[in-house]
């Protein structure tokens, strides 16, 4: 079986790409090392040919790192709203001290929608949720000392890279089994949680309990999937757009022959970041999520 290895990028519909460039430039540390318009090759690659030569942005914590943001401009998506919708829900960023970064981004254009707690299963992970400039979910996560359960990067700098995505699905037996089946991870037991922005998203009462498994990726990192409630949305994406928001992510593997995916185009060879010469492909999972996959 192949194995899903780490995350690369994480790519973000932005109605306003200087906008976000910009703010998370200056409030997160994420600094531009690649700026141009999105390749031909790479829209046909994602199934999404019209997206060719939309403005596009790769963004690094203090412009390095083995994971990435990438916005590529995008249209008003005014019907999203973060955690009401299948896909992927957020992305979290290893940080050195959430209540410190809680004090950085205090009168920030990031809009805190989960204050900085301590996670329901555990008082040594700490976190705070936010939303950026193109209402993508943002969760900035310390961990206040190693866990055994948890293989985790440590954090290089004040707000560092992404370690794990979020993803929102049906059940959690169908993330498992989707996954385990065609990109080799180990089905991760669920357990019920509190998860303070899903309930409010939904309607619910804070004190709601949801499943959760952590889906262990090689290279220290993790998916999160969240069973969501029957009343949640799909994600959408009109005509030649992204889905909103957080839009795709991308992954190392290795081997993308032997996935029994089937990819909207056929795997290509791009040579530009990230993909730095690796044969490319892009399926979509059980939630209706865009997932990239990159040979190693």
């Amino acid at each position: 079986m192949p194995a899903l290895g780490g995350i690369t990028c994480v790519t973000i519909a932005t109605p306003d790409i200087e906008r976000s460039i910009s703010l998370y430039k200056e409030h997160l540390g994420y600094l531009p090392t690649v700026r141009g318009p999105l390749g031909v090759e790479t829209a046909r690659l994602w199934g999404k040919p019209l997206l060719a030569q939309r403005d596009c942005a790769l963004l690094y914590p203090q412009g390095n790192g083995p994971t990435a943001i990438r916005f590529v401009q995008s249209a008003p998506a005014p019907e999203y709203r973060a955690f009401r919708h299948m896909g992927w829900n957020a992305a979290e960023l290893m940080v050195q001290d959430t209540d410190a970064v809680a004090r950085h981004l205090a009168n920030s254009p990031f809009k805190v929608i989960g204050p900085p707690h301590d996670l329901s299963f555990t008082d040594k992970i700490r976190a705070m949720q936010v939303l950026g400039p193109a209402n993508e979910s943002l969760y900035l996560t310390c961990f206040k000392e190693k866990m055994a359960e948890f293989d985790v990067p440590d954090a290089r700098y004040f707000i560092d890279g992404v370690f794990i995505v979020i993803l929102g699905g049906p059940s959690i037996a169908s993330v498992n089994d989707f996954y385990a089946r065609h990109l080799g991870t180990t089905p991760a037991p669920a357990m019920k949680v509190l998860i303070t922005v899903l309930s409010d998203a939904q309607g619910l009462p804070p004190d709601t309990q949801f499943e959760l498994a952590a889906i262990a990726l090689q290279d220290k990192c993790f998916i999160e999937a969240d069973a969501m409630p029957a009343a949640t949305l799909p994600r959408s994406a009109d005509g030649p757009e992204l889905p909103p928001a957080i839009a795709m992510v991308s992954f190392l593997i290795d081997d993308l022959a032997v996935t029994g995916l089937k990819f909207l185009s056929p795997p290509q060879r791009l040579e530009a970041a990230p993909y730095r010469g690796r044969l490319a492909a892009v399926a979509v999972g059980p939630a209706g999520e865009l997932i990239e996959l990159m040979q190693r």
